[in-house]
């Protein structure tokens, strides 16, 4: 893998005032860490190029949401396109598919840039409180990145309680090559540093912050609070789940947030979706504008939409097991207006804008999921039909669907419906690879493409070549 040197990343435009330093700059690329983090207006700058890091085309500008969910049995490919993530829809990846490769690049430069810029903070004169601030955001930006990498690189948290191979654990800053050889951490080991980071950033992260945009598109205490339940869930560790839904999630309607920011669940699931995109819904999503565009077949809605707003690479499977075709999805069902037919095919359309000049906001956590994360830890903590998950599972469904209530007779019924209303409520925001593995579940069958059971040696992406290359201590997962 092409390393990314650390000085190189760090460093974004600086705007700077003073005629001296103009006249007379210092290159970009030897800017040292006195100048990069001299003052809080230059620190911030690198937290933002944190965030960039993050929401570039090739990881969570759209690409790790795409990759999650085609490989599941929602969508079908419509253009054989190579280019647009053929391979992960059919389960054709191979260590040097460009898919496999960018997006471990993408992700793993995403985690040096928050290692280079806490070291960077190590040193700055700025006051100590913003300096902690800044550390917990890119403790956060870590946290979520290693957590992508493990959701299609390794095994699951709950295939082995983590004992797994996982991914090489980078948390010191790489500025040049001689680093590169460091072996796989387990699963464990990489789920316990994504726990350490978010525990040690949430006492030093805001509880709100000063704008409505902000609360939106940077970590606060409720973000971390949040990813934690989803972090939770995926390693099987229910009451932790519970532990954390329940500082977001209120015993009772209305469903608030009781401290910090005061996200909650809004009325309509169309205002999550639709400009300003900052309901309070929103625990954290990432920006874009005209100016500020994913590049060229990354974006949402660029796989999704039909022309001219997008390419029209997946539309959604209407029959068989898709979830669109389910009857306990009521054709009433506010959820269905997602999705319109264009050209005899049907395709989701959450991100209507068009693809390449006005791009949504890609939404990375919202308060409907930590409803049903907490719904699911409850359902399964319990030994008969728990009732307040069945409260929250139906505060879900009533929002956009008032005519139905979900009844269930047993805890594994519970279950199923919690999990099937998870297809339709998340469809197309990344989860289903992640919903099916850490249940171990098989990717089923869809158009011509077989079902992948647990054994399978497709369950999970190849290392990339490019890490294979450079990392001499890398092993790659069997069957590749």
């Amino acid at each position: 893998m092409k390393r990314i040197i650390g000085f190189i990343l760090l460093i974004s435009v600086l705007l700077v005032s003073c005629n001296k330093e103009k006249l007379d700059p210092i290159p970009q690329t030897q800017l040292s860490d006195a100048v990069a983090f001299s003052t809080p207006e230059r620190a911030l700058q690198q937290i933002n190029g944190l965030y960039a890091g993050l929401k570039t085309g090739n990881f969570y500008a759209g690409r790790y949401q795409v990759y999650q969910d085609v490989r599941g049995e929602e969508f079908l490919n419509e253009t054989n396109n190579g280019v647009t993530n053929l391979q992960t829809w059919n389960f054709t990846v191979t260590p040097t598919t460009n898919e496999v490769q960018n997006f471990w690049s993408a992700g793993f430069a995403a985690i040096n840039r928050a290692n280079v810029v806490m070291e960077g903070l190590a040193g700055s004169p700025i006051s100590e409180d913003l300096r902690k601030n800044y550390i917990a955001e890119a403790k956060v930006v870590r946290a979520i990145a290693y957590f992508a990498l493990l959701q299609l690189y390794a095994k699951p948290y709950t295939d082995g309680n983590g004992n797994n191979p996982g991914l090489p654990l980078r948390i010191k800053a790489e500025t040049s090559s001689g680093s590169n050889n460091l072996e796989r951490s387990t699963v464990a080991a990489i789920y316990d540093q994504i726990l350490k980071d978010l525990t040690e950033a949430e006492p030093n992260l805001p509880a709100t912050y000063s704008s409505t945009q902000l609360n939106t598109t940077r970590v606060h205490k409720n973000t971390v609070i949040a990813f934690k339940t989803r972090v939770y869930l995926a390693m099987g560790r229910y009451a932790d789940v519970i532990t954390e839904g329940n500082k977001l999630v209120p015993a009772a309607p209305p469903y608030n947030a009781p401290a910090n920011y005061g996200n909650g669940l809004m009325p309509s699931i169309a205002t999550v979706f639709a400009s300003p995109y900052d309901s309070k819904e929103s625990i954290l999503s990432f920006p874009y504008t005209a100016l500020d565009l994913p590049g060229t077949q990354n974006s949402l809605n660029s796989y999704y939409n039909p022309g001219p707003d997008g390419n029209g690479d997946f539309s959604l499977n209407v029959t068989g097991n898709g979830i669109v075709a389910n009857t306990d999805w009521a054709l009433t069902d506010a959820r269905r207006a997602f999705n319109q037919v264009s050209g005899g095919k049907t395709f989701l359309r959450k991100w209507p804008n068009n693809a390449g000049s006005n791009p949504d906001y890609v939404v990375v956590i919202r308060y409907a999921e930590i409803m049903l994360n907490l719904a699911e830890a409850l359902a399964r903590q319990s030994s008969g039909v728990d009732a307040r998950a069945l409260e929250l599972l139906n505060a879900i469904r009533h929002r956009s669907d008032p005519a139905t209530t979900i009844t269930a007779a047993t805890k594994e019924e519970l279950i199923n419906k919690i999990l099937l209303e998870r297809r339709i409520e998340l469809l197309g925001e990344g989860f289903r690879t992640s919903d099916v593995t850490r249940t171990g579940g098989s990717f089923a069958a869809k158009g011509t493409i077989p079902a992948v059971p647990p054994t399978s040696t497709l369950y999970i992406w190849p290392i990339s070549n490019g890490e294979m290359i450079t990392n001499k201590s890398m092993a790659q997962n069997p069957g590749y």
